[in-house]
């Protein structure tokens, strides 16, 4: 005859996680989230005062300025 089978282990239920395994991940996310919306006002809160540009782009010319009138025929 053969023989019954042999006992090697005994599966168990695994313990219940506790309260931080379980919602970790949302703690995390909503502790990134606050921290994301604390770093973006912060961000634009108060834009440093930048001095008025110029209308112009060309550069100012150095001496005197020589303009002769154009003559229509």
């Amino acid at each position: 005859m053969a023989k019954p089978p042999r006992v090697i282990g005994v599966l168990t239920e695994p313990a219940r996680p506790t309260w931080w395994r379980a919602h970790r991940h949302k703690v995390l996310f909503v502790a990134g989230l606050f921290l994301g919306y604390q770093l973006a006002i912060a961000a634009g809160a108060a834009p440093a005062e930048q001095p008025p540009r110029p209308g112009h782009t060309t550069p100012a010319l150095q001496g005197p300025v020589h303009i002769t009138p154009r003559h229509s025929n």
